[in-house]
């Protein structure tokens, strides 16, 4: 249905895809993952030709539609939230407008072109359609009485629902999407999970949430030396074969049945726990025929992430009693905050509104007074925070050797050879070991501020949003690394995986009261009674 032929991309001296050539098939989801600057995001924008190729050809089979997720949210700032959606289907938003002008100025002339207009958007089912696009928004969270508002009149993570609306409305034959699931909650994300496990057409999308990838894909496609190579399964099935491949590779001495046999046990693992049930006879056909020449290792590079802490805490970490905050418009974030962390304690701080996780965490690192209550660190506590915002730290021109030394301990810390060292384990090698801290990408501003915890060496983490800008690579050794670390930690992500695999107890905040329980991530969000009470804590206090 949609293919790629001696597709090539250069800027300058630069290669980003060298004469690709892939096929993208219906009733699958393929997930297009990369370094970060491999070119996922410039892949997608050729798709939907938005970007031209320096050679090579996109094929999309004809009469076929292609819909593609909104960047932009502030293009329909001047339409109704109702009408944005409808605008996903474009040939259908093209016949009804033509019909509504027609009316508009209706003479016996336009009649019969009125006529060819009705039985058309009967075709496409048109009459329903602004119903099946309120339900879609629904679905997504945007209340009835938002339907009819301009686009204007609604916040930015809201925008962000309404465009997801657009992609998904009409049923198009082929959904293009980067990165879907940013500002979305986590009841969004699991809705959308659903309605693209079940999707009939063809969906290519480009995500760090290896959850949602996990869910969603039948297929990865891997842009790695300028080539997509294209995988059967999901993203943990791509991430756990390359890495069986490189092992197997480097074990040059195995017998061949050796490494025949642990690719067969490998193989029949995932056969049992493939991402579409739907899918399961065909995916495990293809598993079968896996050979390990058939799985190459990946180019990727894994940052060193190991927290180690200088002492282990006592018994008395954190002891919070009826802490609360407002926001700057005097509404209330939190109230009645009340929490005594235990010494290994790995807590998922949660909430519907992201500036009140922020405010718990500026308030218990002394940077921001409470509206009420008290907090009292274990004298036996030391603590490393990363700010959802870290711009403050790299206003200088402080070279990353100079910038990281602020927070070294030791003289051997302080010497330039260990510094480079420890850089290098974060995937700043050689030169770039002395790139301007002023210049960094979002990414690598975050690999630096891990890098000063770890010299740190405190036994309290508190993380907000610690994956937002990491790549795949990055946000999977950081999740390995938490789950190792013997401290005490407080954390707020949006991934899904991170929460589930590293958190023991959930803490909720919302404006009446704080909801706190020892329960795996999944558990706490299926919790039937649970998600009643948390419902009525979210109705504001007058």
């Amino acid at each position: 249905m949609l293919a790629v032929s001696n597709l090539s991309v250069q800027f300058g001296k630069r290669v980003l895809f060298d004469e690709v050539n892939v096929t993208f098939t219906p009733g699958n989801c393929y997930g297009v993952i990369g370094a970060n600057g491999a070119g996922k995001s410039t892949f997608l924008k050729i798709l939907a030709g938005t970007v031209d190729p320096t050679s090579g050809h996109v094929i999309l089979e004809p009469g076929k539609r292609m819909s593609v997720l909104e960047q932009n949210h502030n293009a329909y700032d001047d339409k109704p939230v109702l009408e944005t959606v409808m605008m996903g289907n474009k040939p259908l938003f093209a016949i009804k407008t033509e019909m509504d002008a027609l009316y508009a100025d209706y003479d016996d002339a336009n009649a019969d072109r009125i006529g060819e207009l009705q039985v058309a958007f009967e075709e496409m089912n048109g009459w329903n359609a602004e119903s099946d696009a309120a339900a879609m928004l629904s679905n997504l969270g945007i209340k009835e009485d938002l339907h009819y508002k301009s686009m204007s009149d609604l916040d930015s993570k809201l925008k962000v629902r309404v465009l997801l609306a657009q992609a998904l409305f009409g049923n198009p034959d082929v959904l293009v999407m980067d990165e879907p699931t940013n500002d979305l909650d986590y009841e969004t994300i699991s809705w959308l999970e659903h309605f693209l496990a079940n999707y009939e057409n063809l969906v290519i999308v480009v995500s760090h949430d290896r959850h949602f990838l996990d869910a969603v894909c039948t297929h990865v496609a891997d842009i790695d030396f300028g080539k997509i190579n294209m995988h059967s399964g999901n993203y943990t099935f791509w991430y756990e074969s390359s890495q069986l491949a490189a092992r197997q590779r480097a074990q040059q001495n195995r017998k061949a049945e050796d490494k025949a046999k642990e690719l067969q046990e490998f193989i029949q693992r995932f056969s049992a726990n493939v991402a579409k049930s739907k899918q399961a006879t065909s995916r495990k056909k293809m598993l079968a025929k896996l050979k390990i020449e058939d799985i190459k290792p990946s180019s990727r590079r894994y940052p060193a992430i190991i927290f180690d802490r200088e002492r282990e805490a006592g018994d008395q970490i954190l002891n919070i009693q009826g802490l609360e905050a407002r926001s700057e418009e005097g509404d209330w974030l939190f109230r009645k905050g009340e929490l005594n962390l235990n010494r290994g304690d790995k807590v998922a701080l949660i909430s519907r509104d992201s500036r009140a996780t922020t405010a718990f965490y500026e308030i218990i690192s002394g940077n921001r007074k409470p509206e009420g209550g008290t907090f009292s660190w274990g004298v036996t506590t030391s603590v490393s925070y990363l700010p959802a915002d870290n711009s403050h730290f790299f206003n200088s021109d402080n070279n990353l050797v100079d910038w990281l030394r602020q927070w070294a301990k030791t003289q051997e810390e302080k010497e330039e050879v260990y510094l480079r060292g420890f850089l290098g384990k974060m995937l700043f090698s050689g030169e770039e070991a002395l790139k301007k801290c002023s210049v960094l990408s979002g990414g690598e501003k975050v690999r630096c501020m891990l890098s000063r915890m770890m010299l740190q060496r405190a036994n309290v983490l508190l993380l907000d949003e610690p994956t937002n800008h990491l790549d795949l690579e990055s946000i999977t050794a950081f999740n390995n690394s938490l789950k190792q670390f013997k401290g005490t930690v407080i954390f707020t992500t949006h991934d899904h995986q991170f929460a589930q695999t590293v958190a023991n107890r959930i803490v909720e905040l919302t404006p009446t009261h704080t909801v706190d329980r020892y329960l795996t991530f999944d558990d706490y969000m299926t919790d039937a009674a649970l998600k009643e009470q948390r419902e009525k804590l979210y109705q504001v206090p007058v």
